[in-house]
């Protein structure tokens, strides 16, 4: 079992501003992946971005791909003024995403425009595709900006997400509410059958290891030796 490591919080007053970008592949990946971090860090008045890999075309069964693009952005958009968020949309087709180096290319002039200094995504090793290629093109990015630290997140461990041992957390206990909230918004994907049949219990599981009601876990790709998400 990874360990329990120490969160800091900064008062706002005094920590200076930071630029948090998180990339998912679909719409409520972000918000049910680390949607507690990106609250915390959007209350403590630093920017937070969402990028959205893609629109969800293939999430709402005989609907079509237009129809349910335009739904899915509607939820992503009223998730992020929950979490204080601004929401991107990259462009990729749910279900058809491609790691091209064009797509890397593109992906890198995104997060160059935004120069983050905390950027999250999908740990690669998950049974989605689309989580991986939001991944992938995360990290090529990542290494090419050369600057920022990087974190995974999970979305499902034992389900989709995949040989995660986590080496950060983060007590979200604080915000689980608002957290339910942005989930709760993406009302054609069951927001609130998801977080009761898998990040309930994940939420849960995850405080219990570092001894506080509810937290979210990561992967720090360490380019350095800290132990907790800066500025938390």
């Amino acid at each position: 079992m990874a360990a329990a490591l120490p969160i800091t919080t900064l008062p706002q007053a005094t920590a200076p501003s930071l630029k948090v970008v998180c990339v998912g592949a679909h719409p409520d990946d972000p918000e049910s992946g680390c949607g507690g971090a990106l609250l915390r860090y959007a209350e403590l008045g630093h920017a937070v971005t969402i990028v959205y890999l893609t629109r969800g075309e293939r999430g709402i069964p005989g609907t079509s791909l237009e129809e349910a693009a335009r739904i899915r952005t509607a939820e992503s958009e009223t998730a992020c003024k929950v979490i204080g968020a601004k929401a991107l949309f990259f462009g990729q087709i749910d279900g058809a995403t491609e790691v091209t180096r064009a797509q890397v290319d593109a992906m890198t002039r995104l997060l160059s425009g935004e120069r983050p200094d905390i950027l999250l995504t999908h740990w690669p090793v998950d049974t989605h595709m689309d989580h991986q290629v939001a991944s992938m093109l995360t990290i090529r990015a990542w290494m090419s900006l050369g600057s920022g630290s990087l974190y995974f997140f999970e979305v499902d461990t034992g389900s989709q997400t995949e040989g995660f041992l986590a080496n950060t957390y983060i007590d979200v206990t604080a915000v689980l509410d608002k957290k339910k909230a942005a989930l709760f918004a993406h009302v054609s994907q069951d927001g609130q059958g998801i977080w009761r049949e898998h990040h309930e219990v994940m939420a849960q599981w995850r405080g219990r290891e570092i001894g506080v009601p509810a937290a979210e876990a990561f992967v720090h790709l360490h380019r350095d030796q800290s132990h907790f998400l800066p500025g938390l």
